[in-house]
């Protein structure tokens, strides 16, 4: 086995499944807040249609979605998306449920009596909402937002089942033809290092919002 062309290629299917990681945040955090709007509104034209939403992408497995996306979806599409982009969309669709379902959480955590009490100070909606709610708010979903970092560092994995070159689809090619086990300890590693950074960033902003207790 040639560990330096090993480790070349890991690191390359390594990055990919940070962009993977990257680009899913991008796109599904703010995704995830409008579908939480959604969910929350008072008109059932928009709250039933997210709720079924929520329902669905919550209640399938995301390897199930990525096949979808990929093999059912795609060939209806006008134009062809290739195998990163189309792991990056159903990525997208699913942690954005997850990611909505927190936001909620965190925003019916707050006792409507910080609002009366804003408003009684002379607050407006929008002073109450970025100087009060908001930073209670992101103090009380750090702990699951981690948890769902975490579990996406994890889940890019996934993408392997539509031959996405990622960090784990490199590990079981080497190890099947080389009929070794190293690759394994060596993509678990990579997997313990991304997910301590990932820990490490959480609890430092855990620390700077301690003062919302």
């Amino acid at each position: 086995m040639n560990y330096s062309i090993l480790l070349s290629e890991m690191l390359e299917g390594t990055l990919n499944s940070l962009a993977l990681f990257g680009l899913t945040l991008l796109f599904s955090l703010p995704l995830g807040l409008i579908l939480c709007v959604g969910r929350r509104s008072k008109f059932k034209i928009i709250n039933i249609p997210v709720k079924f939403y929520l329902l669905l992408l919550r209640g399938t497995p995301l390897m199930l979605q990525l096949m979808f996306v990929f093999y059912v979806v795609n060939p209806l599409l006008p134009f062809r998306i290739d195998r990163f982009p189309a792991a990056v969309v159903a990525f997208v669709l699913n942690y954005a449920a997850y990611f909505a379902e927190i936001y909620r959480g965190g925003m019916e955590s707050i006792p409507v009596g910080q609002y009366e009490a804003a408003n009684v100070l002379g607050f407006s909606k929008k002073q109450t909402f970025f100087k009060i709610i908001l930073p209670q708010v992101i103090k009380r979903i750090l702990p699951p937002m981690g948890n769902e970092f975490i579990t996406l560092v994890k889940d890019t994995s996934l993408a392997k089942v539509i031959s996405v070159v990622e960090l784990m689809k490199v590990t079981s090619d080497w190890a099947n033809s080389a009929a070794n086990f190293v690759p394994f300890i060596i993509a678990a590693i990579f997997y313990l290092v991304m997910n301590g950074v990932v820990s490490k960033c959480f609890s430092i902003a855990e620390k700077k919002l301690s003062y919302y207790r």
